[in-house]
């Protein structure tokens, strides 16, 4: 994707384009073309969800920060390890689609492994059950990104009494997927799975882009503790 001034009409229609791909490999190419300038385009957008989701975890882990280990999953540039880093946590583990992202977080030096994983069509790693302190997603929990059935492995993922954190938009193309999102949640923390820490409803998300919003759209920020077996 060759560089063309950051606007935001520029950055409107470079995400617009993302929509137009529906299969998982033309999701990929999207985002590796989009790796080099995902960081300055996302900025634009007046994107929060990394700060908000790192501020969340933040509120609620009480153990060793320096000492907990953390699965960034859907992980892209590295937006959300670098707002964790500022809140004191400092081991990473991300995984991604795209293998172009996924080089920018390396270069990052944020992370001590990086994986490429096609989450909804790849299986975490079995050793990774029961492993991490902490499980964070931001911004691939939405229509035409991952199923919602994901949220499962990322539960199996986090250590009892670990947490995972989830966003996902409240905006009108989203609302069919956020209601599947809350339901699956709901059923989880019914089958003794987790326990609901917070949602957080945040009013101003991100810039909205499809053409029929404007402004700001909504968005939420989940965070569940995995209960002990």
């Amino acid at each position: 994707m060759s560089a063309v001034p950051n606007t935001f009409e520029n950055v409107k229609a470079v995400i617009l384009s993302a929509h137009k791909g529906t299969t998982s490999k033309e999701k990929v190419d999207f985002y590796n073309s989009w790796a080099e300038n995902y960081d300055q385009d996302v900025a634009v957008l007046d994107y929060r969800a990394p700060c908000l989701a790192a501020n969340s975890i933040s509120s609620h882990f009480h153990g060793d920060r320096e000492a907990a280990v953390l699965l960034d999953v859907a992980c892209g540039t590295g937006l959300v390890a670098k707002q964790l880093k500022n809140h004191g946590f400092g081991h990473f583990v991300g995984i991604d689609g795209s293998e172009a992202m996924l080089e920018v977080a390396r270069e990052s030096g944020l992370y001590q492994d990086l994986k490429q994983v096609l989450l909804g069509e790849d299986p975490l790693p079995v050793q990774w059950e029961n492993a991490f302190d902490v499980v964070v997603i931001v911004g691939a929990l939405s229509v035409g990104q991952v199923p919602v059935c994901v949220v499962r492995d990322l539960c199996k993922s986090t250590k009892p009494g670990g947490y995972v954190c989830m966003t996902t938009r409240s905006n009108r193309d989203n609302l069919e997927y956020k209601a599947a999102l809350d339901s699956e949640l709901r059923q989880m923390e019914e089958e003794g799975l987790w326990t609901c820490v917070e949602v957080t409803q945040v009013k101003d998300w991100e810039k909205a882009v499809s053409e029929h919003e404007d402004g700001y759209i909504s968005g939420a920020v989940y965070l569940y503790e995995k209960l002990q077996v």
